[in-house]
């Protein structure tokens, strides 16, 4: 039986990346490392864990930068079409550690989920460290975000999501994204709206997991300016979406 396939899209990770996590994630998940045009040492980097792995890591590359929303889209839709049984996506700094994505896939196949996604919510007795101004951005940020797919998302910019290889996904990523930051947004909006002779997929069956663990790992390349475009962003993601549930 296929297994499901993590993309982790990179640019200039080679400093970031830990290979023994990597590797410890290919336990569980088929990953597929996805170069975006590095300029670093990031491909060899790629070459020596995939050499590693027995056949669990794969090392892919655009060729040129093509910026994160395009190599996740470009690289989840090839797996569909490969056989993965679910695809997903992780950032390279693993923030969100390889324990808590697997106990996100747990609770997908659990709730036979169209979509599992880790939520960042610090409560108490548990072990959430991010900076408060990018706490509350993100606060304001999902609000406007749940309103654009039209339904309630407490955290939508989590970098851990996975996906089952339905029609519905492979309908929502085969064109471009209008957003480079939002994508996010934009996929679950896409899966939400639906496409012609393809059926939108029930709110219900979008899933948050609460995150036990995340830490919030220094030297990320959004800037705050990068975050300000996201939010008008979602201008464009919501009249997208009104589009297609037109259509």
């Amino acid at each position: 039986m296929a297994r499901p396939v993590i993309v982790v899209p990179c640019y200039d990770e080679a400093e970031r990346l830990d290979p023994g996590e990597i590797l410890r994630l290919a336990e569980t998940v088929d990953v597929h490392l996805a170069d975006d045009g590095s300029r670093d040492r990031t491909a060899d980097v790629f070459a020596k864990i995939a050499a590693d792995s027995a056949g669990r890591v794969v090392a892919v590359s655009n060729g040129r930068n093509l910026g994160k929303a395009e190599t996740v889209r470009r690289h989840m839709l090839a797996a569909c079409h490969e056989g993965a049984s679910a695809v997903g996506f992780l950032d390279a700094d693993l923030a969100t550690p390889v324990a808590e994505l697997r106990r996100i896939l747990q609770v997908f196949e659990a709730r036979r989920a169209e979509a599992a996604t880790g939520a960042r919510i610090a409560l108490a007795g548990r072990d959430i460290r991010r900076s408060a101004a990018r706490h509350y951005a993100g606060r304001v940020f999902s609000t406007f975000a749940s309103l654009a797919i039209g339904t309630t998302y407490y955290d939508t910019q989590c970098g851990a999501k996975v996906f089952r290889n339905s029609e519905a996904l492979r309908a929502a990523l085969a064109e471009p994204f209008l957003s480079r930051w939002a994508f996010d947004v934009e996929l679950l909006g896409r899966l939400l709206a639906g496409a012609p002779a393809v059926a939108p997929v029930a709110a219900s069956s979008l899933v948050e997991v609460p995150l036990e663990v995340w830490h919030d790992v220094a030297g990320s390349k959004l800037t705050l300016s990068d975050s300000w475009r996201s939010g008008l962003e979602l201008a464009l993601i919501w009249r997208d979406l009104r589009r297609r549930r037109r259509r």
